[in-house]
């Protein structure tokens, strides 16, 4: 099964201002280097799908050998990378078609995939409808002009980090639908709410319609406490690494020694990441 990494700048240069260095923390790209190569080494193909400031980064540090192939993403000028700042693995996949793998960059699978035994639809886990995150319909301010689709706001929401659709149909229909409610939300500063429904919330009640049941590999407790044995998933620790000196530099050691023990040919690669950034 082909893979797809995603990287779409814009938000960085929302954040930080256009005229900064982009850069990515030394422990998302040593992440990002297991996850790509850890699904060539079990399950397959993977590309990476990035804008060019994205590619211009990951040439200069010799990433770009770790996929079979890239592509050069584009997203729509009028979507707020603000509030969508995950806009671009929407547009990437949109792009690929299907069947694909979308895996996050600090999402890693460590074991094969028995892909014939998956159905159309596969994600990582479900997530509940919390009102603060996953709100009714009438809480969205969104453009004169724009409907609302019949959909099921009863279905749960999808945890899309590592998301497995053989259905070409489901992406176009999802994608598309995602697209349109992106560029028709009117502004106004939640970066959250909006993207987690257009990212998470919208690929199951697309399914519904289409008559497909979507799937989950796991479940988020299960997942937080082992991983299932299977799964890594760094976003809940991000924040701590960036607070705890130790814990950065042991996370990004342990990440480059198991490069060096793997994948011999990208250990100076993992090296060099790691003495640049690990102080």
């Amino acid at each position: 099964m082909n893979a797809l990494h995603v990287n779409w700048t814009a938000p960085f240069f929302k954040r930080r201002g256009k005229n900064e260095k982009y850069f990515i923390e030394d422990f998302e790209l040593l992440t990002t280097m297991l996850s790509a190569l850890k699904w060539r080494e079990k399950n397959g193909a993977v590309t990476l799908c990035a804008d060019g400031a994205a590619l211009e980064y990951y040439n200069s540090l010799g990433l770009l050998e770790l996929y079979d192939g890239v592509e050069e993403l584009s997203v729509d000028g009028g979507i707020n990378p603000e509030m969508f700042w995950a806009a671009g693995k929407l547009f990437a996949l949109k792009k690929f078609g299907g069947p694909a793998a979308l895996i996050d960059t600090d999402f890693i699978v460590w074991e094969e995939i028995l892909f014939d035994k998956l159905g159309e639809c596969t994600v990582i886990h479900f997530e509940e409808l919390y009102p603060d995150v996953y709100p009714p319909a009438e809480f969205f301010k969104m453009k004169d002009g724009y409907e609302w689709q019949p959909f099921d706001w009863s279905l749960k929401a999808c945890n899309t980090a590592f998301a497995v659709i053989k259905s070409p149909e489901l992406i176009k229909y999802y994608t598309d639908t995602a697209i349109d409610f992106m560029k028709n939300a009117e502004d106004c500063g939640d970066a959250l709410r909006y993207m987690v429904f257009a990212e998470q919330r919208l690929i199951n009640m697309c399914a519904a319609r289409l008559g497909i049941e979507v799937r989950a590999f796991s479940q988020l407790e299960r997942l937080f406490e082992h991983g299932e044995g299977c799964f890594t998933h760094t976003w809940g620790m991000k924040q701590q690494m960036r607070d705890t000196k130790w814990l950065r530099r042991d996370f990004c050691l342990r990440c480059a020694d198991r490069i060096k023990r793997d994948f011999p040919r990208f250990g100076e690669t993992a090296e060099k990441i790691t003495s640049k950034y690990v102080k």
